[in-house]
């Protein structure tokens, strides 16, 4: 699977490591492997770095509509994209411009960056 998830509960904390190329149903099966896991409030750590993005602007649209739906999950955690290539960059700004679900998601160039900020959320 592009996309690895580790759930840690007792630390209520996500890290996910996307890799290769990354399709619509990759990502939703990431959103179905958060719900099953109980884990849609956690703080998430997402590596982006080695994104390759598969997703077109209706697939985007499809997105949408999931995270919408997903709002009976809020308050969802925090994501901290971790994205460094110009492609991984546009991915995540794609993804975070869907809207719909009431979180912070930010931006970092590093892991250390993005945990530091999940740590004061």
């Amino acid at each position: 699977m592009p996309i690895e998830l580790d759930v840690d509960h007792v630390k209520r904390f996500v890290a996910v490591t996307a890799r290769g190329a990354v399709g619509l149903q990759d990502m939703l099966d990431y959103f179905d492997a958060l719900a099953a896991a109980g884990a849609m409030s956690y703080p998430k750590l997402f590596d982006a770095r080695q994104l390759e993005s598969r997703l077109s602007e209706a697939d985007m649209e499809v997105l949408g509509k999931r995270v919408r739906a997903n709002s009976e999950f809020d308050p969802r955690g925090p994501i901290a994209a971790v994205a460094t290539s110009p492609e991984s960059l546009a991915a995540i700004q794609r993804f975070k411009a869907l809207g719909g679900a009431r979180r912070p998601i930010e931006v970092f160039a590093t892991v250390e960056g993005a945990r530091a900020w999940l740590a004061l959320r």
